[in-house]
């Protein structure tokens, strides 16, 4: 029974939220800025090492650092509050929504990050349909209120009128973007005015003026603040957390993450407001409780983060009851045990090891090259399975082949690890033959990411010859295979999980191929495993 209690108990302390946004809208700074709010790091840095400061945390890919952009997810675990936060950080760019896709099935709860100067951008509003979908409730947290940008109740409006959320502000900007001076908290009517530090690279010094000294030192811009967020709660816009838990409103901060304005107001909110794991369907739609034997499921296979030793992490989200290092469960795909004697939290790029965790954590399991993305883990009986996560219709295909034969077995060995990690999805026929795998992508850059991974890696330089198809289904026959590889501009290819995929040059090519033979059987490639 006590265990039971601890379990329960230990769920409760737990938060765990992705970071959701648009390319270039601060997200991994963001990120950077919470841990630096919450002491984990004492200095902020920069993509770039700036000053020369390490870079982010969370960017630990040469790639990431080179470019400034987020390619991977990345997981931070840490403790604020006497609370446990298991921050996920997305890639930003939209050529790797697979990805962040499936990071959001492993919180609770998002925080969506917008430009003060450009508001909801494209790839946020397919993040937001994908947390609407799932019922993760978001808070909003508006960014760079240091350079110049649109009015705040303009960007309120916005997010009214493209995703249909209320917006509940918490905080309100005093000064106009680019002149940002702090915030009214709306909770309290203070002012929360901030310090500059050198660089941004240590936390703001916060200062709170009541409202008549607030008036008396910042007079107009105070005014303005106070009169608009007013204007906004009397048309709808006043807190009521239910909304919040419901997913029809968020609250609503505004800062600067590269200077860490506002972030505290973030963090704070995420441990008060933000939601505690909750019991989980499995694949039956049955629930499983907390206090139940332990289960988690797999969402992300990475290799390389150590580049010493190459080992593979597989991360997984912990659904129910307590993990302990060593324990030996099931892979509810394969059937068959699993060893769990090197178990490790993460920090970016940094791993110290975990004997013990609890629903809500992320916990990477090393040397895990038996599992893959989607695999559930459980102990005891009866046996659990999560839903498994979806697989997308890739956009753009390339065979692959090694630029050095004699680095064919390397070749090989990298291209099953990144299919197992889902960098890219690997497709195969018998025309083409195992030494020329198809790559196929959501986006052009995941082929790029897999060049590099392979080449430094795997020390297996590739060459990616890209294929001009634009058009793909399932075939809903497999008998009909030949139809579609007799064609003049198509071929059919099956992927790892074993769908087979027909191709075609284009639209038109599929049309003139279906009149031919109108017994084909071709079917829209949906998500899978959702």
């Amino acid at each position: 029974m006590d265990g039971v209690v601890e379990v329960v108990r230990e769920a409760t302390r737990r938060r765990s939220f992705a970071v959701i946004s648009h390319p270039d809208a601060g997200k991994s700074t963001l990120t950077e800025a919470l841990a630096l709010h919450a002491k984990v790091i004492s200095e902020a840095g920069a993509v770039h090492g700036k000053s020369g400061r390490q870079g982010v945390v969370s960017d630990w890919m040469e790639m990431e650092r080179a470019r400034g952009i987020s390619i991977t997810s990345a997981a931070l675990q840490f403790s604020y509050r006497d609370t446990v936060i298991n921050l996920l950080d997305t890639p930003g760019h939209a050529d790797f929504s697979e990805d962040t896709y499936r990071v959001l099935s492993a919180v609770d709860s998002a925080v969506m990050l917008l430009d003060a100067a450009k508001g909801l951008e494209p790839q946020t509003l397919k993040l937001f349909d994908v947390c609407r979908h799932r019922g993760i409730p978001v808070i909003t947290f508006i960014n760079k209120w240091d350079r110049p940008g649109r009015e705040a109740l303009e960007l309120c409006d916005e997010i009214v009128e493209r995703i249909g959320l209320q917006p509940m502000p918490l905080t309100w900007p005093v000064g106009s973007a680019g002149h940002f001076r702090g915030v009214a908290d709306l909770s309290d009517g203070s002012f929360v005015r901030y310090h500059r530090t050198v660089g941004g690279a240590t936390a703001a010094t916060e200062e709170r003026l009541d409202a008549e000294t607030a008036q008396a030192a910042e007079g107009a811009e105070w005014a303005q603040a106070v009169e608009e967020s007013e204007l906004l709660a009397a048309s709808g816009g006043e807190f009521v957390p239910e909304r919040f838990f419901e997913a029809t409103a968020t609250p609503v901060l505004f800062g600067a993450a590269v200077l860490n304005f506002g972030v505290r107001h973030l963090l704070d909110l995420l441990v008060d407001l933000a939601p505690a794991p909750a019991p989980r369907a499995d694949a039956d739609g049955d629930i499983r409780p907390l206090d139940a034997e332990f289960s988690a499921f797999v969402f992300k296979v990475q290799t390389g983060m150590d580049p010493a030793h190459r080992d593979q992490v597989a991360f997984a989200r912990v659904c129910s009851g307590m993990f302990e290092r060593g324990m030996v469960v099931t892979n509810a795909t394969t059937k068959k045990p699993f060893a769990t004697k090197y178990v490790q939290q993460v920090f970016g790029q940094k791993r110290s090891t975990v004997d013990i965790a609890y629903p809500g954590d992320v916990i990477g399991l090393v040397n895990a090259s038996a599992l893959r993305v989607g695999d559930t883990l459980y102990s005891g009986k009866p046996a659990v399975r999560f839903p498994g996560l979806p697989s997308f219709a890739p956009a753009f295909f390339a065979v692959a082949r090694p630029a050095d034969l004699s680095r064919a077995k390397q070749f090989r060995k990298g291209v099953e690890q990144l299919s197992s990690e889902g960098v890219v999805q690997l497709l195969r026929s018998d025309l083409r033959g195992d030494a020329a795998p198809v790559f196929a992508a959501v986006g052009p850059m995941q082929f790029e990411v897999a060049a590099h991974r392979l080449e430094h890696e795997f020390s297996s330089p590739v060459r990616l010859d890209r294929l001009s198809y634009s058009a793909v289904r399932r075939l809903g026959d497999s008998r009909q295979r030949n139809l579609v590889d007799s064609g003049r501009r198509s071929e059919v290819l099956t992927r790892s999980d074993g769908t087979e995929l027909a191709l075609f040059e284009d639209e038109m090519s599929m049309r003139i191929l279906l009149r031919q033979h109108p017994e084909l059987e071709l079917e829209p490639l949906v998500a899978t495993g959702q």
